[in-house]
């Protein structure tokens, strides 16, 4: 690991290639809503599996930074190495199950090819170990271990602790906003669907399949929302990233430098304030 390197950024960097490996699979179903799947079976387990690995390292990723925050973590690299490799094999079962299957009415589709008496079992099993494993058991993670570095930070007065928490808690809000509502609403759905919950009218049925479609578009949007936090909260990744452009001949120098200058200028500032708080 590079001198200097915070573990926060090496998972951070980690989380932007998961939501990057994410983004990459929604050619692929944009194509598949228009068209029906048309790649075949092979790609049907490939972008599937990538999917469902980014989403579970995605949230993983989320609890390590949680833990990071309050236990120091210094051996980042390689917990990021368990994560992809845990979320790996958690992604078997869709890679296993996922075939292109032609259906009468709907074409060729990507899709969970479940057959017989185990059918039913087999999806409320890996729809537990979804929502449980890949989403509320990391969500209470996170919020055991940030309310636990919230009340620390409190008792500081350090600014710089204090902005690098904005960053971490922005990012995981974010998380919670975009994925909360999909897993929620996936959930009743297969309970819908293997009986569990009685559904007296297609109304329902029709609200529960619009209320799917559309928090599976904010569940897809959040790969992108990241970015923007870090560009907008974060102070540390708008520096690098205004100097790699200045690098690439993207941004000129006196853009680069100004910017710099008034970020020494509000870092100096702050450090006035707390001086003169604590005098």
């Amino acid at each position: 690991m590079k001198k200097g390197r915070a573990s926060t950024d090496i998972y951070l960097m980690h989380l932007a290639l998961a939501d990057l490996v994410f983004s990459l699979t929604l050619p692929f179903w944009a194509v598949y809503i228009h068209f029906g799947w048309i790649f075949g079976t092979f790609l049907c387990k490939l972008v599937s599996g990538f999917q469902e690995a980014s989403v579970y390292s995605g949230v993983f990723l989320l609890a390590c930074i949680s833990v990071d925050r309050y236990f120091a973590i210094v051996r980042a690299t390689l917990v990021c190495s368990v994560v992809w490799l845990v979320a790996g094999v958690l992604s078997l079962p869709m890679v296993i199950q996922k075939e292109s299957i032609h259906d009468e009415d709907l074409g060729h589709i990507c899709y969970e090819n479940l057959a017989g008496e185990s059918s039913d079992h087999w999806r409320v099993s890996i729809s537990v170990l979804r929502h449980t494993v890949g989403f509320f058991l990391p969500l209470t993670v996170m919020a055991v271990c940030y309310c636990w570095t919230v009340v620390t930070l409190f008792h500081t007065r350090n600014q710089q602790k204090h902005k690098a928490m904005r960053v971490i808690l922005a990012v995981v809000l974010a998380f919670i906003l975009c994925w909360l509502p999909y897993n929620i609403t996936i959930l009743i759905d297969t309970l819908i669907q293997v009986g569990s919950i009685e559904v007296g009218t297609c109304e329902t049925l029709y609200v529960i399949a619009v209320m799917l479609n559309v928090t599976q578009v904010l569940a897809f949007v959040h790969c992108a929302v990241n970015p923007v936090l870090y560009a907008f909260i974060g102070e540390k990744f708008r520096n690098q990233l205004l100097l790699v452009l200045y690098k690439h001949g993207l941004i000129s120098k006196r853009i680069h430098m100004a910017y710099r200058k008034s970020s020494v200028n509000s870092a100096g500032s702050n450090r006035s304030r707390v001086t003169s708080v604590t005098m």
